[in-house]
């Protein structure tokens, strides 16, 4: 059983997902899917290379912004912004639970100018907590408002 959240017009969250889950997504009208986990995080997991075949051949894009226990980068947010401008339709993030992928899309927003507090509210309604980034999303938002 699938536990896609949805975040925003274009993008949902979700734990991990297993190949036959990608099929699910494709019938769910998805046209991407983003896997923001590293290989290994745990023995059972599907490999990213699992994942993004089964993508392919489901005629999903699939692109991989992981993120590992060391936390966020600027670069992984701003390839999240690129991954989104890819695509006009949804997009399915994954991580082992979902938080990683809505911090992240948090982050892409917010380095597009999105009121930090509009993020807050969405990932809750969809069950995450932004409280853990919150003054970055403050930044990120500043800085885009007032570049230079």
């Amino acid at each position: 059983m699938t536990d896609f959240r949805q975040l925003s017009a274009q993008v949902w969250a979700s734990p991990q997902i297993t190949p036959a889950e990608v099929e699910e997504a494709r019938q769910r009208g998805f046209q991407a899917i983003v896997n923001n986990r590293p290989d290994g995080e745990e023995g059972d997991q599907p490999s990213g290379a699992e994942i993004e075949a089964a993508a392919r051949a489901a005629g999903l894009a699939y692109h991989a912004i992981p993120v590992d226990h060391s936390g966020f980068s600027e670069a992984q947010a701003l390839a999240t912004v690129a991954v989104l401008q890819q695509h006009d339709g949804p997009v399915l993030a994954f991580c082992r639970s979902g938080t990683r992928s809505t911090l992240l899309w948090a982050l892409a927003r917010a380095a597009q100018g999105d009121d930090p507090a509009q993020l807050a509210d969405a990932a809750g309604a969809a069950g995450y907590n932004l409280a853990p980034i919150a003054p970055l999303l403050v930044n990120m938002a500043g800085r885009a408002s007032n570049p230079g």
